[in-house]
């Protein structure tokens, strides 16, 4: 394993290396203060489709193509800032979605869990065997718990955390167990995530109905993806260009024909870009009755994308013609 080497530099010198690598430098230090305000890394992410590549071929002689540390002619921090400011307020529509589609999920799977029972979040008969059953270490016979306990013993720790009066209320009245149409209060987007995967079959398709998705599978896949996205853009991180690590699975054509157009994409950047959850949140959106005119406001901020001979939103993933999709068109 290497050994790290590289010296710390200062600013000035961090925009001596980019422009010696071939990008303009607006001039006036605003190269300087750009770094001053996000930073080489955070920069140099944004920067990375500007980089020049070369195909090769490897050992078995297969064309690959390696990206090179120098930067295409042309390129220049503006581009970097533009796409930094768009990246910005994307993040906040997005967030902004997903904070609807969290606190509905919240209702749903506290309403038709509690149906059943209040305390059905603890009851292992809600869930399938492999999130109830525990497992022994092969080797030293050492049990460990289920992925149900754990789940359980995280929901602990966020209600015993809590500074909620209804967790204080429940804390001191009775004994402490909070009824699943209050236990979601308190649960993150990944725990609900955790909770819907491990539901049966019954549970887990009445919640999604509701939705109009049309298996657990579907549904699950999505809230993965959205919970991937949010812990993205909540941490601030780059939107912008980036691989869904979780991406949303396409239902079947005809099973959300609002999301047919899924189903075209082929290429690596259609399947697993931004788009396909931004689609998604749009139409979970439209699912829960939230018509606040999110697609719309999501549209005409893609169109101020800083698009250049280099960078297109296609980035993102979005198909052609994709404004005309009557996922977002607006009323009338």
């Amino acid at each position: 394993m290497a050994e790290y080497t590289k010296k710390w530099l200062s600013v000035d010198d961090q925009v001596a290396r980019l422009v010696s690598r071939g990008i303009t430098e607006p001039g006036e230090g605003r190269g300087a203060q750009l770094l001053y305000e996000v930073g080489y890394y955070r920069l140099t992410g944004y920067l990375y489709p500007f980089r020049k590549s070369e195909r090769y071929l490897d050992d078995t002689g297969r064309e690959r193509v390696r990206v090179l540390s120098g930067f295409r002619q042309g390129t220049s921090l503006k581009d970097a800032a533009a796409l930094i400011d768009f990246d910005r307020r994307l993040r906040l529509l997005v967030l902004e979605a997903i904070e609807r589609i969290e606190i509905s999920l919240r209702m749903q799977i506290g309403y038709v869990l509690g149906r059943r029972s209040a305390f059905a979040h603890l009851e292992t008969s809600s869930f399938v065997s492999a999130f109830t059953e525990s497992s022994t270490d092969s080797e030293t016979g050492h049990p460990y718990l289920s992925k149900h306990e754990l789940w359980v013993a995280r929901l602990l720790e966020r209600q015993n955390a809590s500074d909620e009066a209804f967790v204080y209320h429940f804390r001191e009245k009775y004994d402490g167990r909070l009824p699943i149409w209050a236990a979601t209060e308190i649960m993150e987007l990944g725990h609900l995530n955790r909770l819907y995967g491990g539901l049966n079959s019954s549970i887990a398709s009445e919640i999604a109905a509701a939705y109009g998705v049309p298996s657990k599978r579907i549904m699950g896949s999505w809230i993965a993806s959205l919970n991937y996205v949010r812990n993205v853009a909540a941490h601030h991180a780059r939107l912008f260009n980036r691989k869904l690590v979780t991406s949303p699975k396409r239902p079947p054509k005809g099973d959300v024909p609002l999301l047919d157009h899924l189903r075209d994409q082929t290429s690596s950047k259609e399947v697993l870009g931004l788009y396909n959850a931004l689609a998604v949140m749009a139409y979970m959106l439209w699912a829960i009755g939230a018509d606040d005119g999110w697609p719309q406001r999501l549209v005409k901020l893609l169109e101020t994308f800083p698009e250049s001979s280099i960078v297109a939103l296609d980035s993102l993933g979005v198909p052609g013609g994709w404004t005309g999709l009557e996922l977002w068109r607006g009323p009338g």
